[in-house]
């Protein structure tokens, strides 16, 4: 579940290896799509709840 985000984020933001370490610029940009993907993925996770409780009163 992890490993696609990681991925994903490691291929937009690191540009280049010139050290071991990330550049601030680089570990910025991951810091960043990180935090995306994680608000993305709890507020999916409010919606599936959002429509379970919609779904469970109408039975």
């Amino acid at each position: 579940m992890y490993n696609s985000p990681v991925e994903r984020c490691f291929d937009d933001c690191v540009d280049s290896f010139r050290r071991k370490t990330l550049d601030k610029q680089d570990e910025t940009c991951a810091h960043r799509c990180a935090e995306k993907f994680l608000k993305h993925s709890m507020r999916v996770g409010m919606r599936f709840a959002e429509l379970n409780q919609g779904a469970a009163t109408q039975d």
